[in-house]
């Protein structure tokens, strides 16, 4: 096993995942903005590749509202419960494989390419561009692609300031080199963070056109981690809605843990 995919597993092979984004509230919100990128920038029908679908949470929800997908996850455990689902779900295919390695999948094949999670979990330039690469070519001229990343600003207030022991010295060593500017890559991190300015740069040179770049949970993970937090669910559809009005807005973009790039291929 390469070092790449132990690290994924130790990260989920626990099963957790099956509920990341229905037992938290900023993770009901990144579900809900990120499934409202889906269906503006993409609607039906689609054919859909989703790299890294995890346990397949948008990929099963797509092929419920009638999009063909193809669900590729690398982490054992994910891909049984992935090949479970599709069982019982006709228009979802489950596959076992990594998304720097699309060899399977010929050029200009997907109207709708989805890139939820590997990006967490790439360390170096060279396998940023693989990956990249592989979903520009496997996705036809003018389909959509959609890239989620984590910020690094949200993983330093997430970690080091809502979470003992408070450290916030190692966050800073751990996610930035000594001018607390340029970040750091590593595979020891398990997730790692970008800014906006690096999100811009990996696109820049490429043939895609950019539709938004957007704030999925925004800043509600760190104050979710308040012990009296509490929102109803009346006042979550509230939360909900001005989110999505606000959702592209700078403001959000720099507090937002989770950030979406979505692009189309020229």
């Amino acid at each position: 096993m390469d070092k790449r995919k132990q690290i994924l597993e130790s990260i989920y092979g626990d099963g957790r995942e099956e509920t990341r984004l229905i037992r938290t509230r900023h993770g009901q919100l990144e579900y809900f903005t990120t499934m409202t990128c889906i269906e503006r920038y993409a609607p039906n029908p689609c054919l859909t590749l989703e790299l890294g679908a995890g346990t397949g949470a948008y990929s099963l929800a797509l092929a419920q509202r009638g999009y063909s997908v193809t669900a590729l996850e690398l982490v054992d455990k994910n891909v049984k419960i992935l090949r479970e689902k599709a069982k019982s779900q006709p228009r979802l295919t489950a596959v076992q494989g990594d998304a720097l390695d699309l060899r399977d999948f010929a050029d200009d094949t997907f109207d709708l390419t989805l890139c939820l999670g590997p990006m967490y979990h790439i360390y170096g330039k060279g396998g940023m561009d693989r990956v990249l690469d592989e979903a520009v070519r496997v996705t036809k001229p003018w389909g959509k692609i959609l890239v989620a990343f984590l910020s690094v600003h949200a993983i330093l207030y997430n970690n080091y300031l809502q979470r003992p022991p408070y450290n916030f010295q190692a966050g800073l060593e751990e996610n930035f080199e000594k001018d607390h500017k340029t970040v750091r890559h590593f595979p020891e991190q398990g997730f790692t963070g970008f800014t906006l300015e690096e999100i811009d740069e990996l696109f820049r040179d490429r043939n895609l056109g950019h539709s938004a770049t957007v704030a999925t949970d925004g800043m509600l993970e760190l104050a979710e981690g308040r012990s009296d937090f509490f929102l109803s669910d009346d006042d979550f559809r509230l939360f909900r809605a001005y989110h999505i009005l606000h959702c592209q807005d700078p403001e959000l973009l720099g507090a937002s843990s989770h950030l979406l790039y979505c692009c189309y291929k020229r």
